[in-house]
């Protein structure tokens, strides 16, 4: 009920008899004192009414700003992870008609037509995928996937469109940069570019995650199968834009690890670092050598749909999003760099990133 509905109930039912009682007792003695009481008493119980009504809104979502994280992060154990979502999901009780959200992570990576026989029979939400290029570094992304193998297959015909932009951005910026260790960043964003939209256009086998929903039986069941690395329940997460999912990539094995690209030149002496450039497709820095982890960060996996700006040959910085890493494990003693990275679809800081 509305504060003016109950306040207007009020007047109707207390003023007539509270008018009367006054009527009456103003014609006693004293009745100057008797008529400041009850005024009192009247303005006491109209200001009581308006604070209980007032508290009696409804209050703002206490989960805002909360994030909820699923996966991995940098330096975990790979196998203690798997051994985790192993004993998770043999404890996790039967959840809602809804289900459970949980994090497929897979053995290998699969292209669109064999994901039906693993995730067929839970909703799927999201898969996620990466080209596999060895030796280098290639963007995470997180395709939505409510259909299954078609909305893949649709995301990576959109992902190779964005990456074909790129190829061009990277290369009109290698043109316009007077600085030799810029344009080979440059010229390696071009290349990996020019690979991964090929190998999306010809529908590769790139997928290695998926986020479901499911009943525990579900979800047990489809831990069992072959392609299967781990399935990771989440019963804790409600909201899937205010949680973020990083899951293990097939080649890591033993612990989460920044990688290396072999391509891309070594990093610059303390203080003598190039000024970063814009990146295509994100509007995100290339630093003079890229820092990618495997962890959180603070923003989700860069969805399909995003498009990247027209090439503006330009070596001005702007300030850098944080974006989404690729890393694959790297031997011990791979060489690694400071904890900027870039973007442009490939690399980003390894700091936290929510879906």
């Amino acid at each position: 009920m509305r504060a003016g509905d109950l306040l207007r109930q009020l007047d109707h039912r207390l003023l007539p008899p509270l008018t009367r009682a006054v009527a009456r007792l103003g014609q006693a003695p004293a009745r100057s004192g008797v008529l400041t009481g009850a005024a009192l008493v009247s303005a006491a119980a109209v200001l009581l009414t308006a604070v209980w009504v007032t508290d009696d809104r409804p209050v703002g979502d206490p989960t805002v700003g909360e994030v909820t994280r699923v996966g991995v992060v940098d330096g975990d154990s790979v196998p203690g992870y798997l051994r985790a979502a192993a004993a998770d999901l043999a404890a996790l009780r039967e959840a809602t008609a809804d289900g459970t959200y949980a994090l497929v992570s897979l053995d290998s990576y699969l292209p669109p037509q064999r994901l039906a026989p693993v995730l067929g029979d839970v909703s799927v939400s999201a898969v996620f995928g990466r080209v596999p290029l060895p030796g280098r570094q290639t963007e995470i992304v997180r395709i939505p996937a409510l259909r299954v193998p078609d909305d893949v297959a649709a995301g990576m015909t959109a992902l190779a469109a964005r990456k074909d932009r790129e190829v061009a951005d990277y290369r009109a910026r290698a043109a316009a940069s007077g600085d030799v260790e810029l344009r080979q960043v440059y010229a390696s964003g071009a290349e990996v570019a020019a690979a991964e939209a090929a190998a999306y256009r010809a529908g590769c086998a790139c997928v290695y995650a998926a986020v479901v929903r499911a009943q525990p039986s579900a979800l047990r069941a489809v831990a069992g199968r072959r392609a299967v690395r781990a399935v990771d329940p989440a019963p804790e997460v409600q909201r899937l834009e205010r949680t973020v999912f990083t899951p293990p990539l097939p080649e890591q094995r033993d612990v989460v690890r920044p990688p290396a690209d072999a391509a891309l030149p070594a990093p610059a002496p303390s203080g003598g670092a190039h000024p970063p450039a814009t990146s295509p497709g994100t509007g995100g820095t290339l630093p003079a050598r890229p820092t990618p982890t495997v962890g959180e960060s603070s923003e989700p996996a860069p969805i399909v749909t995003d498009s990247s700006p027209p090439p503006t040959p330009s070596t001005a910085p702007p300030s850098p999003p944080a974006a989404v890493t690729t890393s694959p494990d790297a031997p011990v003693d791979a060489p690694t760099a400071s904890a900027a990275s870039w973007t442009g679809g490939r690399v980003v800081r390894g700091s936290v990133w929510s879906e």
